[in-house]
């Protein structure tokens, strides 16, 4: 008879239904939204179940004045830094410039009532409308057809918001963790080398230029180009330069003068549009925006355009486009939040720029999402909700009402030197050196995206980037680390050897510790390691027995 307290009893195995029902809840649902309200009352739970969905109806009913005239401030002070760069933005998706300011009017609003963030100011981005721009420059001529290609940048947006709002409500959010933080700052790094490069064209008065933005092509057409170039614009694109590199050293020098940095880019508008209107600047070599009509967002519905031929570079632009602007704008968010001891939802953020991306395509705007620079202006400015996005939308309706034609005459030299400006500040060399200081492999991939955008094109930059990253997650887990672990002297806790050599080996008795669970990809690996460890331990165990025995004798 089997002596009890020698056998061991197993609990019945789950079902596999169970199990996947388990697995499926972790990864979509680890924050259990709706747990907090499962036992209330049938109407508290419509109540609270929209309020989760539509946040603006949990935060607006404890809104009160003294958070208001934050906010006002907050509002007016993105929008004197949303209005050149609107513009700017536009010009470098080689859009008409109403569009860049039409994009920072109904998209805040939207995003005032479905976001989470408090932080966040809504505004166009320049890696975005540069890939735009690129992708689709490849199918139609912004110059030969410039209709056509606006109607394209509208129904690439349209599908912007489609996959934005089906990953937020499929809840798909883990797909941005494949874009690592080493990721985003090589992709990052090298857009702004190549979008500063291409501000060449503006700084230099160039007429012709190429479409390319690879950085070779880019310097080859600036020097190709060397009979047109302006001195006229080259020393006032020095000179806004300069004011602008400066306003942005006194905000980092002190940080309570942030308005200095923000408005900066207002004040080049405005002394750029007086010296064009008063000194006749076009006779002297400096180009301007030209015409902006007044009025509000006309509907551009009937302007998407579903037609076979370019629904596929449509479709690649608003999928690509609206991954990388996610990413950015929620790690953006997440990271202001986190100062302020906040918390955000990833998969509310990216209904909610799905939802201002879709309406956006249809009231004549491009994409859009929460850009740093904008963000930062914007917690500075003293931001506490989001209603600062909607005194920006009032500022920029008025803008668009009564104030629009002023800036036809800001110069496109005064735009190059703020999108350059704002670019440089994009470049993190500290970040790169702080990478090759802790992970060569994460070097390695955030190398892959700078020098793979900077030489290629931020496809093959990016593909390049995440490939490297796939491919070290494959490592780990195919190739897991196995350490032998030893006792800690004078304790219950077991450490590496090789990192703690006091430790103590436990007598016949060899303790692995495996880097990855076990599964079939690496269990060959594995017990290859293990006998080959077992082998070196029972090597070791024998030769201590034969020295001990001839001590002995």
């Amino acid at each position: 008879m089997t002596d009890s307290k020698h056998t061991v009893n197993f609990t019945t195995p789950r079902k596999f239904i169970k199990t996947f029902k388990k697995d499926c809840k972790e990864t979509f649902f680890p924050d259990d939204p709706f747990g907090k309200f499962r036992h209330d009352k049938p109407l508290q739970k419509i109540k609270k179940t929209i309020q989760y969905f539509i946040p603006i109806f949990e935060w607006l009913p404890r809104y009160n004045l003294h958070l208001f005239r934050y906010d006002v401030l907050a509002g007016i002070t993105i929008t004197s830094l949303a209005i050149p760069q609107g513009i700017s933005y536009a010009k470098l998706a080689d859009l008409p410039p109403i569009i860049g300011l039409y994009s920072s009017f109904v998209p805040p609003l939207i995003y005032t009532v479905f976001g989470s963030s408090n932080n966040l100011a809504v505004g166009t981005v320049a890696a975005c409308s540069l890939l735009m721009h690129e992708t689709l420059g490849a199918v139609v001529s912004s110059k030969d057809d410039p209709t056509l290609y606006l109607h394209l940048i509208y129904t690439s947006t349209f599908f912007t918001g489609i996959f934005q709002t089906a990953l937020g409500f499929c809840r798909l959010g883990i797909l941005v963790d494949f874009l690592s933080h080493s990721t985003i700052t090589g992709f990052m790094g090298g857009t702004a080398i190549i979008i500063s490069l291409q501000q060449m064209k503006g700084i230099l008065g160039l007429k012709n230029f190429t479409t390319r933005t690879d950085v070779v092509r880019v310097i080859q057409a600036i020097f190709h180009n060397r009979n047109e170039w302006k001195w006229q614009s080259f020393v006032a694109g020095l000179v806004f330069l300069c004011f602008l590199q400066v306003a942005r050293y006194v905000r980092q020098r002190k940080p309570n003068l942030f308005w200095v940095s923000a408005i900066s880019p207002m004040a080049v508008v405005a002394v750029g549009c007086l010296y064009a209107y008063l000194g006749h600047g076009e006779q002297h070599g400096i180009a301007i925006v030209g015409d902006l009509k007044k009025g509000l967002n006309p509907s551009s519905i009937h302007y998407l355009n579903f037609d076979s031929r370019y629904l596929p570079a449509t479709i690649r632009a608003g999928v690509v486009t609206g991954l990388i602007s996610m990413v950015e704008g929620i790690a953006i968010g997440r990271s202001f939040a986190i100062i302020k001891n906040e918390q955000i939802d990833g998969n509310k953020e990216m209904i909610a720029y799905g939802f201002m991306n879709i309406i956006g395509s249809l009231t004549s705007c491009y994409l859009t999402t929460g850009p740093f620079s904008k963000t930062a202006v914007n917690v500075n400015s003293g931001c506490k909700t989001p209603m600062a996005n909607v005194v920006q939308g009032f500022c920029m309706m008025l803008t668009l009402l009564f104030l629009a034609p002023i800036f036809s005459y800001t110069p496109l030299v005064a735009l190059a030197a703020i999108i350059m400006s704002a670019m440089l500040g994009l470049i993190n060399y500290e970040e790169m050196y702080h990478l090759y200081k802790v992970d060569k492999f994460d070097f390695a991939i955030c190398m892959a995206a700078f020098f793979g955008v900077s030489f290629g094109s931020m496809d093959i930059g990016l593909l390049l980037s995440v490939g490297l990253s796939l491919l070290r997650a494959l490592l780990y887990v195919a190739r897991p680390a196995a350490c032998k672990l030893g006792r800690l002297p004078n304790t219950s806790l077991y450490r590496d050897t090789e990192q703690y050599p006091e430790t103590m080996s436990l007598e016949g008795i060899l303790v692995l510790q495996l880097g990855s669970p076990v599964y079939f990809a690496n269990c060959s690996y594995i017990r290859e390691r293990d006998q080959t460890l077992v082998r070196l331990f029972v090597f070791a165990l024998c030769l201590y027995i034969c020295m001990h025995a001839c001590i002995q004798c």
